[in-house]
Order: structure tokens, then sequence, then C-alpha cells
């Protein structure tokens, strides 16, 4: 594939890297703890690649496991301050940390279409959902309440408090590569935690940009030393992560497979995860829905993003009766989609990551027509522009083909008939992975049956929306093999901190619970 850049395009990365003092084709260092990029990072250089033309960004000074072992270090001492201030005060930090963002929203933007290849206004987007989970949080930071609970012994009062819990170790994905782990690190802050953020690999720049806000607004302040990041490869930076005992608490975002082995590692030292895994998103639209909302949302679900989104739409639902007009709608409405420059502001999608992720689009939809599926729409790889850029594909798949239950991280959604709302809700339902959920209709009956306890057995489960675009206030996170974790709202901040059961004997006698005796003289 041709890496040659377009013309003008050269003065563009350069503003975009320009207003957070990078330079194309420069090294920069990330690895940062302390309140201090350290530019004695040891780790073996890390490229970071433009995927809407191929060329090189800059190069980046990677963490090696001692590294890890001392941002931790740093992290770990920064915690037993940190703890000690007042949760409000901690929310005025993350307050300020929101302005920040505000102020940076449009640099930021820029910067994650060009390393990520999102589109602008979904760019913006995730900036302002960064600057949306700050507000949250600060709010939160007054409302860090238990409970008293009724003690059945005389004179004794129960109650239930929440203290912090330690160094949250925060593992992000590229294609949020702000805005989730946002989630994690603004109510971790208001809970007196401390941070230690290694994001992915393939968008770098946007995470050492993020990091020079914190230092910014952090400077001089309790919070000065409450960032790390550690950037590098999994094996190395992760494992190093993920083992230490130090770590009471690992939020991951990223497949399946990497879950697992967060969990597993987790697990030998008795530490806590917050996992945010693979998605195979369903949406049903039934004979009697709002076709025009429903078309609306499955493009926007799975062409956003170039269908990398966790909670991209990956299967299609369709009941008999509409199934033919709707695909008919659906193929129309994919031949209007701009492909190109996500910095264009015309464009609907950009490309994908990597390389990488474009083989990873063809070997799938060459194994889904392998298994029966009939490609209708798209399919190919645009080999007559620059970068990786993909068509977005409609395959007309059945339910046995083994391929369905899997995730492929790409723009290619799987269309299905059924007769029934029960076997739309056993289809949804029969894959291993349980994040998020739409069903399109108007009969009041059948939304509540999809949404009871017999219904949609995913973490998000919506009802004339889509699968994508969830709001930060309230929880997110699926079951099953997406990993049972919740970030963001609702209370989701219990998972950043410690429950504490506290009886207090305000009286002269020493009843036992339960009724017990035991006389001692």
């Amino acid at each position: 594939m041709s890496t040659k850049t377009a013309t003008g395009r050269s003065a563009q990365v350069e503003e975009i890297l320009g207003a957070f003092g990078m330079r194309a084709g420069g090294t920069v260092s990330g690895v940062a703890y302390g309140g201090r990029f350290k530019e004695d990072a040891g780790g073996a250089p890390l490229e970071t690649h433009d995927p809407t033309t191929g060329e090189v960004l800059a190069h980046v000074r990677t963490a090696t496991a001692d590294d890890v072992k001392r941002a931790v270090s740093a992290a770990h001492e920064a915690f037993a301050q940190w703890r000690l201030v007042p949760a409000p005060q901690r929310g005025e930090i993350v307050r300020r940390l929101g302005d920040g963002f505000r102020k940076r929203k449009e640099d930021l933007a820029r910067l994650i279409s060009l390393e990520n290849g999102k589109i602008l206004t979904e760019a913006r987007g995730e900036v302002q959902e960064v600057i949306d989970i700050c507000d949250l949080a600060v709010g939160q930071s007054r409302q860090l309440f238990g409970r008293e609970i009724a003690s059945e012994r005389r004179d004794h009062r129960l109650v239930e408090q929440w203290h912090p819990l330690g160094v949250v170790g925060i593992i992000s994905a590229f294609n949020f590569p702000v805005a989730v782990p946002g989630w994690g690190w603004a109510l971790a802050l208001v809970c007196g935690d401390t941070i230690v953020w290694k994001p992915s690999s393939l968008t770098p720049l946007i995470s050492i940009a993020a990091q020079q806000i914190f230092h910014e607004v952090t400077r001089g302040t309790d919070a000065e030393h409450v960032f790390s990041l550690i950037i590098g490869g999994g094996s190395t930076v992760g494992e190093a992560l993920v083992a230490d005992p130090r770590v009471p608490l690992i939020q991951a975002t990223g497949s399946c497979a990497l879950g697992e082995r967060v969990a597993i590692g987790v697990a030998r030292r008795s530490g806590k995860a917050i996992l945010e895994l693979g998605g195979n998103n369903a949406v049903i639209v039934m004979a009697d829905a709002d076709l025009k909302l429903a078309l609306r949302a499955v493009v926007f679900g799975s062409v956003g993003t170039a269908g990398q989104r966790c909670t991209s739409t990956r299967r299609l639902i369709l009941q008999r009766p509409i199934a033919q007009k709707f695909l008919d709608q659906l193929v129309h409405a994919y031949r209007t989609i701009g492909i190109g420059d996500p910095l264009d502001e015309k464009t609907l999608m950009g490309p994908l990551i990597s390389e990488s992720a474009v083989k990873d689009y063809s070997e799938g939809l060459a194994e889904m027509q392998k298994q029966g599926g009939k490609v209708v729409y798209g399919g190919k790889v645009l080999a007559d522009r620059t970068g990786y850029f993909v068509e977005p594909a409609i395959v007309k798949s059945t339910v046995d083909m083994p391929i369905v239950k899997e995730e492929v991280f790409a723009p290619i959604l799987h269309v299905f008939e059924v007769d029934s709302l029960e076997d739309a809700v056993a289809m949804n339902n029969s894959v291993p992975q349980g994040l998020s959920s739409g069903l399109f209709t108007t009969d009041l009956a059948s939304a509540e049956r999809w949404l009871s306890a017999s219904g949609s057995d995913c973490g998000i489960s919506n009802v004339n929306a889509g699968t994508s675009g969830a709001e930060i206030g309230g929880a997110f996170g699926g079951e099953k093999a997406t990993g049972g974790g919740r970030q963001a709202g609702s209370d989701a901040w219990k998972g950043y901190m410690r429950r504490q059961t506290n009886t207090i004997n305000y009286g002269t006698q020493l009843p036992l619970a339960q009724g017990v005796e035991f006389p001692v003289d």
C-alpha cells in the first residue's frame, strides 16, 4: 500500500503536532511519573503512524519493566498523601482538569483524527466525553456516601463507609484513546486513588498530549504526582503493571483475549479488575418499527469510527416482513457514506487504525464467505488511495456460521432474518459477548419483554436507540465474555474504592450478634 503523503498534509500534520510541542518525525518520551516526563526511558523505540497516509508521525521512547516499577512506586508514594486530601478538594482538581480539556478540545480532537483516524465530529465528541465525566466526578466528590444499617444489638450503630483503594492501573485501547481511560481516572481521582496509565501503542501521541494537560493543571498542587504514564508493549509494560501487588485495581479495555490475561494475572495476587472487553452487538428491527429511525441508528452503529467501537453494531436482526425493504434502504445509505480524510469535515468514515486491521478485515470477510455468508455490499480494500481505507461491508449470514460468534473489529455487518421477537432475542443472546443491544419497535409489550429478565442479556439494552452512543451518566459495561465491569456513571465509583463495615458500641455492655453467649469473668 502506497504511503505517499497527500499534497499539503505535511503542513497540517506539523500544525496539529505543534500544538502539543511535538514535531513530525521527531522523538518524544512516552514515560512520565513524579510530575514530569522521563527523557531517559529505555524501552524499545516505537513508531506511530498516520492511518490516513501510512506515514510515520513520530517516534516514542517507551517504558521498560523497570520504568513500570518506578512509575508504580511514584504513584504508591503519592497515594499516601492524596488519600488524605478531602474528597471535595480532589473534585476541584478534577474540575480544573475538565477545564483543561475544554480549553484544548479542538487541538485534542484534531490530534485524535490524525493519529486514530476518527472523523472530527466523533473526535470532538470524545473530548467532550472527558469533559462530561469530569463534571460528573466533581459532583460525585461530594457524594461518596456510605449508609447506616439497623443493628440488632442495643446501643450499637452499624455503618458502611468507603475509603480510597490505592494505585489504579488503567490499560486502554486505541479506539477511544482519551474518553474511556478518562472514565477511570476522573472517578479514581475523586475517590482518592492515583493513576498509572498504559495506553495503546497505536495512539501514543494522544496519551502524551493528555499527560501534558495533567502536568499543566496539577503542577504545584496536591495532585502533582498522581498521574503516571507508561507507553510500551503489552508483554513488557502491561504484564509488569498487572503483576504488581502495589496496584490493587486494574481497569482494562480491549479484546476478550486481553481481558482473560488481565483477569488471570490480577487473580494470582488477589487483586481487583474492571474489565470492558469485546462486543458483538445486535440491533433488532421489528415489522412495526419506525424504519427511518432504525436506519439512522444502524448506519451510525455499524459505520461510525469505521466499525472500531466496542459498541459497534455487528449484527442486524430483521423481522421477515420488512427485511428486504430495510436491507435495500441500508445498502442505499451505505452508498452515500463519504470515505476519506478524517480531518475533512465532510468525511463520515475514516481509515482503519493500521495495516494489520485491514488484514483482519479482509481475512474476516473471506472466512465469512467460506462459511456461507454472502456479501451484499462493500467488502473491498480501497487500494486507490494511501492509508488504511476499506469499504463498509454488509453480509447476509446464517446463525450457524461459527464466525458470527466472533468479534471482527472492522466495519462488517451481519444481517439475519427472523419470524418473531422470541427468535430475535434468542439470536441476540446466542453469542459469548454481552455488551450492547437495541430493539426497534413501536409495541409497548415487545419493548417491555426486551427489557425483562428473559430479554436481552447485555449490560446495555436499548429501545429505539442503537448500540453506540452511551451517555456517561449511566454505568457502562457488559456481561459474559465482555467482562462484567462497569465504568462511568451511576454507582461505578464504588469499583474504585474499598468498602468498610463499622460497628460502634456506645453502651456499657458487650452483647454478641445472633444471641451468642460467651461469659468471661
